[in-house]
């Protein structure tokens, strides 16, 4: 069987998870959680199809199995990537939220606390107002923090995926250094980036932030027709994904060739992420690191103000979500752990400079390892 279609973990590392999640939930009082986001899913059951648009979630009790509850078309899926017997089906001529209450009343009973994801984009507001009209005597309590907080810190294998999602993303940067130049257009320079990122093994193909002229010095470009002219600047993060656990980077790419003033930015930006980046290790503060990125910002006098965040955690992300809530900022209150995972970047006057980390026991590794410089 193709890989793709068989859990991606071994199975004790998702009775571990679930054996977690039933802890808080018993300690909470919570009878069972219904995981909507579709990450939750994946992370408990195994279960991944790019459908997951449709009605789905998982009712994880407090005692007991994990049972499945999502649309016909996605059986093939189930039977080969849940790691969990227990699922119930409905198809497109049911009514999905009466086979959910079904399935919730069988699992929870009346009268219950029941814990919910009500952050998850997969559970709408009409989603939520179904629900709740079928099933009048639960009562509901946030529980949008229960796996996310699980997911924070990652296994090893989580973390050999994003390895290799790195090195995609590499590839990637190396499509885009032998292409970029002045007479081909920011959508070819994309398409070279998106095949060498799906040859090279990733599930997506990217590219991330794509951006030339004026929108180069601002973050969230999307690549155009625009066609690149001599001497200009172009913002580019390639962003790849193994079993969906991602890794990305930043690097800024002058056409043309690059004038003394652009090589000292750029090799200021590196000292001051060097400068950061050797503050972070476990236990550390994260308002450390990231204090060190926006003093020295400012008091180099690169930027009249820096708002942006400078870290945030990275690991399984499933569209939309493009990156874990957990972020680096101004009166942010956590430390980082050994086996986080974060994008940590800087973006000053249209130059970008980022790398995917982990968390060591003594300090960081760069999963990105392309050569770290302007590239002209």
């Amino acid at each position: 069987m193709i890989e793709i279609y068989q859990p991606w973990f071994p199975r004790d590392e998702y009775l571990h998870r679930v054996e977690r999640v039933q802890r808080t939930l018993r300690e909470r009082g919570l009878s069972a959680l219904l995981a909507f986001q579709p990450e939750s899913v994946t992370y408990l059951t195994g279960f991944y199809s790019r459908g997951y648009g449709a009605l789905q979630f998982a009712v994880i009790p407090a005692e007991g199995t994990p049972c499945l509850v999502c649309r016909d078309t996605e059986r093939f899926y189930v039977e080969h990537s849940c790691v969990f017997p227990d699922a119930r089906f409905w198809s497109d001529r049911d009514d999905p939220f009466a086979v959910a209450t079904e399935v919730i009343r069988r699992m929870v009973g009346r009268d219950e606390q029941v814990g919910i994801e009500l952050e998850a984009w997969q559970l709408n507001a009409a989603r939520y107002q179904a629900l709740c009209k079928k099933l009048p005597d639960l009562y509901c309590q946030d529980a949008s923090d229960v796996v996310l907080r699980l997911r924070r810190v990652k296994s090893l294998t989580e973390i050999a995926y994003q390895r290799r999602a790195a090195s995609a993303a590499e590839a990637g940067m190396q499509a885009a250094v032998d292409t970029a130049r002045a007479g081909i257009s920011e959508r070819e320079l994309a398409a070279e980036v998106c095949a060498a990122l799906v040859r090279a093994g990733s599930d997506q193909p990217g590219p991330g932030v794509l951006a030339s002229g004026e929108r180069a010095l601002h973050l969230h470009g999307d690549y155009s027709d625009r066609v690149l002219d001599s001497h200009d600047l172009l913002q580019l993060e390639v962003r790849a994904c193994a079993h969906h656990y991602h890794a990305r980077f930043m690097r800024p790419i002058r056409l043309g060739g690059a004038s003394e003033a652009d090589h000292r930015l750029a090799e200021t930006l590196i000292n001051i992420q060097d400068e950061a980046l050797a503050a972070v290790r476990p236990g550390v503060p994260a308002t450390v690191p990231d204090a060190i990125y926006r003093d020295a910002i400012l008091s180099k006098r690169l930027a009249s103000s820096y708002t942006s965040k400078t870290f945030y955690s990275l690991g399984l992300l499933l569209a939309p979500c493009s990156g874990e809530p957990l972020e680096a900022a101004p009166g942010c209150d956590w430390l980082f752990e050994e086996n986080m995972v974060f994008h940590t970047y800087l973006l000053v006057q249209g130059f970008g400079f980022s790398e995917t980390i982990a968390i060591t026991a003594d300090g960081h590794e760069r999963l990105t390892r392309f050569p770290r410089s302007l590239i002209a």
